[in-house]
């Protein structure tokens, strides 16, 4: 039975959000949700609010983000310049020499003189790189506006002059510097850039950039990327990524192209936005007749072997020769002479020590010792020419 002065009309259920609310009853969940047909409304509104809240917290933390990056500039900005005001005019960044003997980078340099023969050009502009770079962190110790340069590099000369080894220096001159956190290098041609088929030039690309973050990606014969007769070569499709990545992670990897000269220049025009991105041209000189008899005795010692007198004239007739001849690469040649000679130098010791009545002792000096025998004349260099020679 109902209270006194309470309406029939006021015990009618009252639906709220498909809930039935009773009069003096709690609010009770009906047992079908679909009873009211404007549920699925309902639900569809509350998604839209949870969308738009999502969205303004969003621009707000892009808001907040550019906000902060402004405050940081500027207070760094305002440090900087508290910093110079207190430095006395009379302190000055530290000389030269000390910053270049302080960062290791004199030692590397001295080395480059030590491992590379003549190449004087070559050595001035790794020697202009270097004092850039410790330019650049003098500046920076005062508190100087300083910006990381461009430190792609394009390398141009005849196979073995040295590029390699060149490339090994400079990168650990930066790492000491402080431009890439490991120095080393990574030897990349086409075949390791380039796929077969469709999809697969890019992970092959990326993959050899992943491999060389931190350090110098050199690119050798870098030419071959471009193919002008044929629109749809994979090598395209590398290119633009290697572009991509030398603009956009120059902090992280620093890329060397290296080939023939005149190849590289018609590369270069082909690729206009590839030259743009190199701030650094070194040229490598072929070596003279001279400097490669100086790489020869280099590879030498570090063999612990050395040649006599007359061996050293007998090389330098071979050298002189080798030079006018097909497919010559100046160190790499030498370097095969030299691996040429020792077997020459082994097999005549072994044929003395075995004649009858040689008592077979062979001393320390003999196994040392390069002679004139071992290396091939210029008359049997001209008869039988490099590879039969070798083989």
């Amino acid at each position: 039975m109902m209270p006194a002065g309470f309406s029939q009309r006021a015990a009618v259920v009252m639906q709220v959000d498909g809930a039935s609310l009773m009069p003096g009853a709690g609010l009770q969940a009906t047992d079908d949700n679909s009873a009211s047909p404007e549920a699925g409304n309902y639900g569809r509104l509350s998604d839209k609010l949870k969308e738009a809240d999502i969205e303004r917290r969003l621009e707000q933390e892009e808001i907040d983000k550019r906000e902060n990056a402004a405050r940081y500039a500027r207070e760094a900005r305002e440090r900087k310049i508290e910093l110079l005001q207190k430095i006395p005019d009379e302190m000055k960044a530290g000389t030269v020499d000390d910053f270049m003997f302080k960062e290791g980078v004199k030692d590397i340099l001295e080395k480059l003189d030590y491992d590379l023969i003549g190449l004087k050009p070559v050595k001035e502009r790794v020697r202009e790189i270097a004092s850039l770079l410790v330019v650049d962190k003098m500046r920076l110790k005062l508190g100087l506006e300083t910006s990381v340069p461009s430190l792609h590099m394009g390398f141009t000369g005849a196979p073995g002059t040295g590029k390699t080894t060149v490339a090994l220096r400079m990168g650990q001159i930066l790492q000491r510097m402080g431009y890439c956190r490991t120095g080393h290098v990574v030897v990349a041609t086409r075949d390791d850039l380039v796929g077969q088929y469709v999809g697969h030039t890019a992970p092959k690309t990326k993959e050899m950039v992943k491999k060389a973050m931190g350090g110098i990606l050199l690119v050798d014969e870098a030419y071959y990327l471009y193919n002008a007769a044929n629109d749809r070569d994979y090598g395209q499709e590398s290119i633009e990524i290697l572009l991509n990545v030398m603009e956009n992670n120059k902090e992280d990897i620093i890329v060397v192209l290296a080939g023939y000269k005149d190849r590289m220049d018609a590369f270069y025009g082909f690729i206009p936005g590839m030259n743009s991105r190199i701030g650094n041209h070194i040229e490598f000189p072929n070596y003279e007749a001279e400097e490669l008899l100086q790489i020869g005795q280099v590879m030498c010692r570090e063999l612990e072997y050395q040649m006599d007198a007359a061996a050293e004239q007998k090389f330098l007739a071979y050298l002189t020769k080798r030079m006018t001849m097909p497919f010559f690469s100046n160190a790499r040649t030498v370097r095969n002479a030299i691996d040429l000679a020792r077997m020459r130098a082994a097999i005549r010791i072994f044929n003395e020590k075995m004649q009858p009545g040689n008592s077979g002792m062979v001393d320390e000096q003999e196994l040392m010792t390069i002679t004139e025998h071992d290396f091939p004349s210029v008359q049997e260099l001209e008869e039988k020419g490099e590879a039969a020679i070798m083989a």
